[in-house]
């Protein structure tokens, strides 16, 4: 559990005070939008699926960064397709949906399945938002094969496939993995590594998943563990 409020105050200051001291909107602190928040929500009953609602909130805070590199990039068709592509896999039997992504084996059948079916329900959830129809036709073409086709169309395509791998490799991509597979830490950390390292497509990806590989390494360490201990 991601730790929100304070277990002690060993500096003795009054908290308020250090409080009133600190940017209300500081770089790199991030929110989201009310349309954003719109199609969120119409988005949410889909992704109850292998943790695949928490997956997404986290992919969307990587694109964001990487949209602030990219400012080419069009938020417009980057942000509402990492909201909204893995609405598909509510298409897919649960007891199947594991088995489609397994180490060893998969099935890219469904795969291509939770792709198709997460454009056509994506198009009606933007239609539902009213959501710029200039838009639409890249964030379902980016949705319809942003885990089956190898390459990036575009840059707003690229971004949405390295959020999502990126993702494998925070702490909740861990956690997440470990309970998927039955696999420890460092099983886990070496199978989201070998899966997301050698496939992104943006430098700041690429030194993104690095810098949480290398996080996620030295929490296991023993000098670390002994720490916790």
């Amino acid at each position: 559990m991601t730790k929100l409020q304070p277990a002690a105050n060993h500096s003795g200051l009054d908290a308020a005070a250090v409080a009133s001291g600190i940017e209300p909107d500081p770089a790199g602190v991030i929110a989201l939008d009310p349309v954003l928040a719109g199609i969120w929500e119409l988005a949410a009953p889909y992704l109850k699926v292998r943790d695949n609602d928490a997956h997404t909130l986290y992919a969307f805070g990587l694109a964001r960064a990487l949209l602030d590199a990219h400012p080419e990039a069009d938020a417009a068709v980057v942000l509402p397709a990492i909201l909204l592509h893995d609405i598909g896999w509510s298409r897919v039997p649960p007891g199947d949906v594991l088995a489609a992504i397994a180490p060893g084996g998969g099935r890219p059948d469904l795969v291509l399945l939770h792709e198709k079916e997460g454009a056509r329900l994506a198009a009606d959830i933007l239609a539902e938002c009213r959501y710029d129809r200039g838009s639409i036709p890249a964030i379902l073409d980016i949705i319809d094969g942003h885990d089956s086709r190898r390459e990036a169309v575009t840059i707003e395509d690229a971004i949405v496939k390295d959020a999502d791998k990126t993702w494998r490799l925070s702490p909740h991509g861990i956690d997440t993995v470990m309970d998927w597979f039955g696999l420890d830490r460092g099983q886990a950390l070496r199978l989201c590594s070998q899966r997301v390292h050698g496939h992104l497509f943006t430098a700041e990806a690429q030194a993104m998943a690095r810098a949480l590989s290398a996080l996620e390494s030295v929490t296991l360490w023993p000098q670390r563990q002994r720490l916790l201990a």
